[in-house]
């Protein structure tokens, strides 16, 4: 019977799946922990997770769908953005908490062992009650709008996957990156509130014109944010260029392993 041979990465990151969910304990935790601080001493508590797309969906609202009237499609624009903001909140919070969690765990990863991946993974879960949040805003504003979901409902799951393997490659790079070089710790920022506009939440991906369509989806989120729209409210299916957004997500989330496996060994020594 011939032998089953596993190429040395396969069996690295084998291994590294089998010790992450030994320590599932301590996933939770750490992510119960994050989500339990967040709202600590705070006057108004989770409201704080709706206040924040109130205000935006507002400006959104009186910039883009009042000033410059953008077609949605037949979409109520508070609606329509609210469903692009939701998939943004989820990868720009995921992004940023992840992106400085090694340098903010410093303390713990010096001091004891554990996967270090752990850190950055925790950061996608507490960002689902936010994300959950915001979805209960997108069905109010349905009900007082009298938007019915599309039957593309069904394909929500799909893309909700796509959005937290986007955040997690995002996160998951930038946690390593910033271990090496602190820059980053600035440039993660700057980077968030250029994706806010350089990701179709505000405006649909139709008017970006055509000869920009595969640079402009080079943003893995992108497609994610159109396949939101599509599933949830029925407008514009995504455009065969998202296919490359979701490709181009999973590579650097393959990647992104494979190089933070790769600077875990010393990140005790260098944080």
């Amino acid at each position: 019977m011939p032998k089953l041979i596993i190429d040395p990465q396969q069996r690295n990151l084998l291994l590294n799946g089998r010790e992450l969910y030994a320590y599932r304990d301590l996933f939770l935790i750490l992510a119960y922990r994050d989500l339990r601080v967040r709202y600590a001493q705070t006057f108004l508590g989770i409201l704080w997770a709706f206040i924040q797309p109130l205000f935006t969906l507002l400006i959104f609202t009186l910039v883009f769908g009042r000033a410059m009237q953008v077609d949605t499609e037949g979409v109520p624009y508070p609606v329509f953005a609210a469903c692009g903001m939701s998939a943004w909140s989820y990868f720009a919070f995921v992004m940023n908490q992840a992106g400085n969690s090694i340098i903010g765990a410093q303390g713990m990863i010096q001091k004891i062992y554990f996967p270090r991946l752990i850190i950055p993974l925790s950061k996608a879960l507490v960002g689902f009650v936010d994300f959950a949040i915001s979805f209960l805003f997108i069905l109010v504003l349905a009900i007082w709008y009298g938007v019915t979901p599309s039957a593309n409902i069904v394909f929500l799951p799909v893309f909700i996957l796509m959005g937290v393997i986007s955040a997690l490659a995002a996160g998951i790079w930038l946690s390593a990156l910033t271990i090496r070089y602190r820059d980053f710790q600035h440039i993660v920022p700057f980077m968030v509130q250029i994706g806010l506009y350089a990701t179709p939440i505000a405006y649909p991906a139709s008017l970006i014109p055509e000869r920009f369509q595969l640079l402009f989806h080079l943003n893995p989120m992108a497609g994610v944010v159109e396949g939101f729209r599509w599933s949830i409210l029925g407008t514009q299916a995504p455009h065969p260029y998202a296919y490359l957004s979701f490709g181009l997500a999973i590579i650097l989330f393959g990647t992104g392993l494979l190089y933070f496996r790769k600077v875990e060994s010393v990140m005790a020594d260098i944080v």
